[in-house]
């Protein structure tokens, strides 16, 4: 019995080592010695798109001037529903964008926002009101965007929903958030479903193992993204182990102890 079970485990072994992915499989931008990364250069502004929330503050050297244009709530309202609100005489309301893209400002009235950047938010709206405001005395539009969610699913350390506060992720951050790829996730094949201003979903594949990932569009997480990391064959294949399949290498295993054991009684 000894004789038959060491050639077992020995082919056991082989097939755990044969099952490990190279590190061809495995490694982050192979190539990165061998490509350009000019593309890459530029910095990264999220565009508002519908369904954002804005922060909007308008400041100058009179509060009383710019106090209509702050859109602000009492401080007697639950704290609950106005976490994410600031303010001096009140607390700053957040204007969320609706489908169309647009959002009421104070005195100004409807503004379109959606496909601007932080930066070209507060122009517009500095363009806006300052007819209102005396010559010299030009305000300050301050323009924040409350973080955004991005969603990673599959063979990563810990799945999660990972608000994006700063503007700005990369997917290998994102990836990273969640405890990186488990051994078993696929690195050329990450899938990112995107949704655009109108709601149309498109999907896309990301080669970790392709340094090019630098140069690609898909670099910068944006909002309501998905990141799936697929299973590899080992772990599909290790998964499709059913319960019974279990229990039957339970009863081998059991049946060969007991077939062990009356070799030995048998032999004394």
């Amino acid at each position: 019995m000894k004789k038959l079970l060491i050639p077992f485990i020995a082919l056991l072994m082989i097939v755990a080592l044969g099952s490990c992915s190279g590190s061809k499989e495995i490694a982050y931008f192979q190539n990165i010695d061998s490509i350009s990364l000019a593309a890459s250069k530029g910095l990264y502004d999220a565009r508002i798109m519908p369904k954002d929330e804005l922060t909007i503050t308008v400041s100058g050297e009179d509060p009383e001037v710019v106090r209509p244009f702050n859109l602000t709530v009492q401080s007697t309202l639950n704290l609950s529903t106005a976490s994410n609100l600031a303010g001096a005489s009140g607390r700053l309301m957040p204007y969320l964008v609706d489908n169309n893209g647009d959002i009421r400002f104070p005195v100004v009235g409807k503004l379109h926002v959606m496909g601007l950047t932080k930066r070209e938010c507060e122009e517009l709206i500095l363009e806006k009101i300052r007819p209102h405001f005396t010559e010299g005395k030009e305000p300050i539009v301050t323009v924040i965007m409350s973080s955004f969610r991005v969603t990673v699913i599959g063979e990563v350390g810990r799945a999660n929903v990972l608000p994006v506060t700063t503007e700005k992720m990369s997917v290998i951050e994102a990836l990273a958030a969640c405890g990186d790829l488990s051994i078993y996730g696929k690195r050329k094949n990450i899938l990112l479903i995107r949704e655009d201003p109108t709601g149309q979903k498109t999907a896309h594949r990301i080669d970790l193992t392709d340094a090019n990932i630098f140069n690609s569009p898909y670099y910068y997480v944006q909002q309501n993204d998905i990141i799936y990391v697929e299973p590899n064959t080992v772990k599909a294949k290790n998964s499709s182990i059913g319960q019974s399949t279990t229990i039957w290498f339970s009863f081998i295993g059991i049946v060969t102890s007991v077939a062990s054991l009356l070799v030995n009684i048998l032999r004394d």
